[in-house]
């Protein structure tokens, strides 16, 4: 994006949200690309950039798990692998190692479901893939702890066999000769130490002559002399030179595998970038989580959109100090582009036109931004911003001459995507003057099709505003009562400067005031005083309309509730019928199981019957039961005359009968309170309490 002039940034505060940004970055890449944050023109990178942000914004909301936890800070180590020749030490191979492996855990949590949910995430790593063979390299030669493998060459393990065995049996040699000094009272209170890697022994400075060896040197004091003992010499030396193989075999090793993964070294560097870019992502989100950003709808032409829009740094303030924060709400685009907004000093006209600017810039630059996400924001590719006094020393240039300096500039490059912020337009010469080039620089800006908002206090650029297309004004409401600025951008009428109510509210002399009005052309004040009241009528209307709205949204409540009290009703009633139905279904399954059961016992007794016909007979009552109280009647008659009940225990082998069917069987076996009856040849699993226990009548003879 073209910035003009140059301090654009800077007044816009750029550079603070930059700052951070910057403090929410773990890794130098991440660090270094905040620092360096471009605001682009493209929608497509600047949607991507936006799409990438707030997904990580809602996997850090939804509290999941991302990958990312390994910071690198490896770039020189990196270059240094693609250089020939070159070498690694066993600790930079670990620091590639965990970015390897870093980067597996990334490929492996982007699934098939993650990458649709993700999409901006997953681009990242889209035209890359994971190389396995990274590390399994690294772990053929170094083990977990970073220690090159005793067999990682047939030579190396040759070496620290042999390394080893001296080692032992010069630290025997020596404990022999540290116990005879030890004997003759030549040792000092440290018995042994370590110069120069080799095993020396600490003796009183006054026997050092009488002890045979290298002498080393002695302490500070002069009191304790380390000598290296005649007998351990020989062995030192044979130790030495071991270590100092081992050192040239583990060059050239870590050597070997250097050269062995400098293939690697472009994919390594673009997984290093990775890691890196991801930790950039995850730090916007963090910001955008700190000041509220959403993901408004980004359009490729100009427009702003706002609803519920917060200044970012002026929300963060308010945020940490417990003070509210004013919404902006506006709308500007091809048929209304330029806003005039008049007011009162100090009632948060350059605030606004700040929140609209710096909002625009965090937004081309990938940010969210604290507003609404039903809000639409286009893409410009020039901001002009003109606030504050820029008078030019080095230039020798005036208030006034500089404010037309930057004018120029504005008519003459301004285009129709074009953003333009003015503050005190026309201001430092005569009103009249100043207030007729004002008019003319806002026609040729409407005629470029340029958006933008400029602030005035002069009364005929909100005169203008309501005759000219594509100019529309603004004020910002003030309590006059109170005297009070309210910080709210109302669009659509002019506001006053609240001059005279001002100077009565700070006491200044009635008799002042009253001079000062004579002096004004009595057309202007009266058009003044036609603001002050138009304005408090409009927040009058506003406070209404805010009030019906609240009753409206009772009674929307209410309605929902009793909405619900009938649903819970009516689902009451369909549970109980439900139930009705049930209990219906299961008598009828209940009954058709024992119908099945008596038609399985009739037909095993049609097979060993020869009365067929009294089988068939029992068939049809069962189908056709019409008479079903007087068969039952009679079918309990004829049982009892062969049977007679007796007052005792249901148990295992009892003949009993059954009182709802009036049928005979045997008890085979009793589970808790249902007992398996053997009725015919089919058994049955029957309550205990629908069991009687019965015998057979003696006949008489």
């Amino acid at each position: 994006m073209k910035l003009y002039p140059e301090t654009a940034e800077s007044q816009l505060e750029f550079y603070k949200v930059k700052a951070l940004l910057v403090n929410y970055c773990q890794s130098e890449y991440a660090k270094e690309k905040a620092f360096k944050l471009r605001v682009h023109t493209k929608i497509d990178f600047v949607e991507l950039e936006l799409g990438q942000t707030n997904e990580f914004k809602n996997i850090l909301q939804q509290q999941q798990y991302f990958p990312n936890d390994f910071t690198p800070t490896i770039a020189k180590e990196l270059k240094l692998l693609g250089i020939p020749g070159s070498l690694l030490t066993e600790e930079q191979f670990m620091q590639i190692k965990k970015l390897a492996e870093s980067l597996e855990k990334i490929f492996h949590w982007f699934d098939n479901e993650r990458r649709e949910a993700f999409p901006g995430l997953a681009f990242v790593i889209k035209e890359s893939y994971y190389e396995k063979n990274i590390v399994a390299l690294i772990n053929e030669t170094i083990d977990e702890f970073g220690h090159i493998h005793d067999n990682a060459t047939p030579e190396l393990e040759k070496i620290r066999t042999n390394l080893s065995k001296k080692r032992n049996e010069l630290r025997r040699l020596f404990m022999r000769a540290v116990a005879k000094l030890q004997k003759a009272g030549y040792t000092a209170d440290i018995d042994e130490s370590f110069s120069n890697g080799r095993r020396v022994v600490a003796v009183f400075a006054e026997h050092k002559r009488q002890v045979k060896g290298i002498l080393h040197g002695e302490s500070d004091s002069r009191k304790t002399a380390f000598i290296e003992p005649e007998e351990t010499i020989e062995l030192n030396n044979e130790v030495f030179d071991l270590e100092m193989e081992e050192r040239k075999e583990v060059s050239r090793i870590l050597r070997e595998l250097t050269s062995r993964l400098s293939i690697y070294a472009p994919l390594l560097k673009s997984y290093h970038n990775f890691l890196g870019l991801y930790d950039f992502i995850e730090a916007k989100a963090k910001l955008a989580l700190e000041m509220n950003g959403s993901l408004p709808l980004v359009v490729d032409k100009p427009i702003v959109d706002l609803k519920n829009a917060y200044h970012p740094l002026l929300y963060l303030y308010n945020k940490r100090n417990g003070k509210p924060t004013i919404p902006l709400n506006l709308t500007l685009n091809d048929d209304n582009r330029i806003l005039i907004i008049s007011g009162p000093n100090a009632g948060g006209k350059t605030v606004t036109m700040k929140t609209i600017g710096l909002s625009q810039m965090m937004l081309q630059s990938g940010l969210l931004v604290p507003m609404s996400p039903d809000s639409h924001m286009g893409i410009f590719k020039q901001l002009f911003i003109q606030i504050g006094d820029t008078q030019s020393l080095e230039f020798e240039l005036s208030t006034y001459s500089s404010h037309l300096t930057n004018m120029k500039f504005f008519i003459e490059n301004a285009n129709g995507k074009t953003l333009f912020f003015i503050d005190e337009l026309g201001s430092g010469s005569d009103p009249n003057l100043g207030g007729a080039f004002a008019e003319v620089i806002l026609e040729e800006l409407a005629k470029k099709h340029s958006i933008g908002l400029v602030t005035t206090h002069y009364l005929n650029l909100k005169v203008m505003a309501n005759h000219t297309k594509g100019i529309l004004n603004g004020a910002m409401a003030f309590d006059e009562v109170h005297l009070q600025p309210l910080y709210k951008l109302m669009v659509g009428k002019p506001g006053s400067s609240y001059t005279f109510s001002i100077a009565e509210r700070i006491g200044l002399p009635r008799n002042l005031i009253n001079r000062a009005r004579n002096l004004v052309e009595e057309d202007h004040f009266r058009l003044d005083k036609l603001l002050n009241t138009t304005e408090q009528g409009l927040q009058q209307l506003d406070k209404e309309k805010k009030d019906l709205h609240k009753l409206i949204r009772e009674n929307e409540h209410l309605k929902k509730e009793m909405s619900q009290v009938l649903d819970k009703e009516r689902h009451l009633q369909k549970v109980e019928l439900l139930k009705q139905q049930n209990k219906i279904t299961e008598d009828r399954i209940s009954y058709l199981r024992e119908t099945e059961r008596k038609l399985r016992q009739m037909v095993i007794d049609w097979r060993k019957t020869e009365d067929k016909e009294e089988v068939i007979n029992g068939i049809y009552k069962l189908l056709f039961p019409k008479n079903e109280k007087i068969l039952s009647n009679k079918l309990s008659k004829k049982i009892r005359e062969q049977y007679e009940e007796i007052a005792e225990n249901v148990v295992v082998g009892s003949k009993v009968i059954l009182r709802k069917s009036h049928q005979v069987g045997e008890v085979q076996d009793i589970r808790g309170k249902r007992a398996i009856v053997k009725i015919g040849l089919l058994p049955m699993n029957v309550d205990i309490a629908d069991l009687r226990v019965v015998k057979e009548k003696e006949v008489e003879s």
